[in-house]
């Protein structure tokens, strides 16, 4: 039972005065203590790399300056004077405020859980297969549990309603047929999302991957439960429905490991010294700190017309210290031959006959 203070209980303070005052004050209480509990917890200096509660400032400060003037100001709700009919849409105000201002903050909960993993997890380790593999499932878990708190929000917003019970426990028997209309409306959708969960736990590709996709080079950026994004080594960004991975064929580089081979091929005419050649190749790269000291390897293969093909493999720790020692041994390889042997950098050949004269008649 609310009892209603008339205006003169306050040395004469008009109702709508006193209503104003108590929101003010709940509302400012709320957020008094919402700083105070942020200035608590910068004086928490954290040993290791994660820090709860800075991750919990971080991500929840937002969210507490909704949720907290919301519970003082249901704390002081039965202090409110409004008509029945006001004080009513008041109270069912407050009671949908909470709740979304709740599910705001698990929103954020999972967030903190999600830089947990993450500091747990670096993807800046030189083998980091395994980094890979937890974060592309954590970025699916957490969609995936974003989704279930936004629906279960809106079910407990549209159930506090006492029309809404009736109305949902009537649909509840068309439930079977709407679900059959629904599936077919929206198969394209469904199948990317099942797509999705299929790449999270099967794991063709994984955040920070190496592609070859559409003939471009790039690491895998982003991977949502719709479409994935490959930064191209040129800074593009390539977009593509995820189902993609599912139906086609791509390179994965780093599939197994980030461990890689680099190919170099040097063309050159058949008079180059090949043990000169691969004297030189073994002195750049051994002392090179990009080697993983795992393979370098000279081969001749091929014999063409004109010139010889010569192949070097090298082995490095990732794609992008790969290509940096390509680079490296394939412009100093071509500086050796120019240097050393001039003669025997790719030419054409021609043999010069006199032309015979033809007997005049």
């Amino acid at each position: 039972m609310i009892k209603l203070i008339s205006e003169n209980d306050f040395w004469g303070i008009p109702n709508w005065l006193f209503d104003i005052i108590i929101i003010v004050v709940a509302i400012l209480a709320g957020l008094v203590l919402k700083y105070i509990l942020m200035a608590l917890t910068r004086y928490y200096k954290s040993r290791s790399t994660f820090s709860f509660l800075r991750s919990s400032v971080l991500h929840l400060g937002r969210p507490l300056n909704v949720f907290l003037p919301l519970v003082f100001l249901n704390i002081t709700k039965t202090l409110m004077v409004l008509p029945p009919r006001m004080l009513a849409v008041y109270f069912k105000l407050l009671e949908i405020g909470l709740i979304v201002a709740f599910a705001y903050i698990l929103v954020n909960l999972i967030d903190v859980f999600q830089d947990f993993v993450f500091s747990s997890y670096d993807l800046k380790k030189a083998d980091n297969l395994r980094e890979r593999k937890v974060r592309t499932q954590l970025q699916f878990i957490r969609k995936i549990l974003v989704a279930v708190v936004l629906t279960l929000t809106v079910a407990a917003v549209l159930f506090s309603f006492e029309g809404m019970r009736k109305l949902g426990a009537g649909l509840l028997t068309g439930v079977g047929v709407g679900g059959i209309i629904i599936g077919f409306a929206a198969q394209r959708s469904l199948a990317n999302f099942l797509a999705g969960l299929q790449i999270a736990f099967t794991q063709p590709i994984r955040i920070d991957d190496v592609l070859v996709v559409e003939g471009e080079w790039g690491r895998v950026e982003e991977i949502t439960l719709t479409y994935v994004v490959v930064n191209i080594w040129d800074q593009r960004r390539l977009i593509l429905p995820i189902n993609y991975f599912i139906e086609k064929p791509f390179q994965n580089w780093t599939r197994t490991s980030a461990e890689i081979l680099g190919t170099v091929f040097i063309y050159a005419d058949y008079s180059l010294p090949l043990d000169a050649l691969r004297a030189e190749f073994d002195r750049l790269v051994s002392g090179h700190p990009l080697w993983d000291k795992k393979v370098k390897v000279v081969q001749l293969t091929d014999a063409k017309e004109n010139v010889v093909e010569i192949r070097c493999l090298v082995s490095a720790a990732n794609s992008g210290q790969a290509f940096d020692l390509r680079c490296f041994v394939r412009e100093n390889l071509i500086h050796f031959i120019q240097k050393n042997y001039p003669e025997s950098l790719p030419k054409v050949r021609a043999s010069l006959e006199p032309i015979k004269q033809l007997p005049s008649s």
